[in-house]
């Protein structure tokens, strides 16, 4: 039902503080980003290392959604957002075990979701979500359409990057030695198969 955890939605009051202590500090990259006038607030994702991510929310003009959220903090995990290849299934597996779910919306081709409430998932906003992962990522984190490795050279090796099922690429840095092995191990897999 799940594949992966996509991101952890950390609610924020000032968003610009927040946004430099992730990125100054951390090394967050921005990715994608938009304000959404209806709910009353922005929100903006972001890469840590390979595969790791998480979105900042702030509120944007009066009656925001996360009003009451942070009407007695600066800021706080949100949600967390969770992948499902099919939300159809995935609220069908919902029901047949009894959990309850909320704001269930399959409108748009690009974006599918419902929510778990938090009563009903042990303190946790759950939110899962149907969707393409590199549509949410920046044009720097994607791979080209139809390509799913690169290799480049490095001083004593290679780098190897993987296009990942979540999204974006994960990279392994190999020595000549593992370089050599790697080639030998296609090899014997390729001459298997023939």
């Amino acid at each position: 039902m799940i594949s992966f955890i996509d991101h952890v939605a950390v609610a924020v009051r000032d968003y610009e503080k927040a946004r430099d202590f992730f990125t100054k500090i951390f090394g967050a990259r921005p990715e994608v980003g938009a304000p959404d006038p209806g709910m009353g607030y922005f929100w903006h994702t972001y890469s840590l290392g390979s595969l790791s991510r998480f979105e900042l929310l702030t509120p944007r003009g009066p009656k925001s959604f996360l009003d009451n959220f942070l009407s007695d903090r600066e800021g706080g995990v949100h949600h967390i957002t969770m992948r499902t290849d099919s939300i159809v299934k995935a609220k069908e597996r919902l029901e047949k075990f009894g959990v309850p779910y909320f704001g269930y919306n399959d409108r748009y081709s690009g974006w599918k979701e419902l929510f778990i409430h938090p009563r009903d998932a042990f303190g946790v906003l759950i939110q899962i979500a149907e969707f393409i992962p590199d549509e949410w990522l920046s044009a720097d984190s994607k791979f080209p359409e139809g390509k799913k490795f690169s290799v480049e050279k490095t001083g004593d090796g290679a780098l190897l990057r993987l296009a990942h099922p979540a999204g974006g690429a994960v990279e392994i840095s190999l020595d000549n030695a593992e370089i050599d092995e790697l080639y030998m191990e296609l090899r014997k897999a390729v001459s298997a198969r023939e």
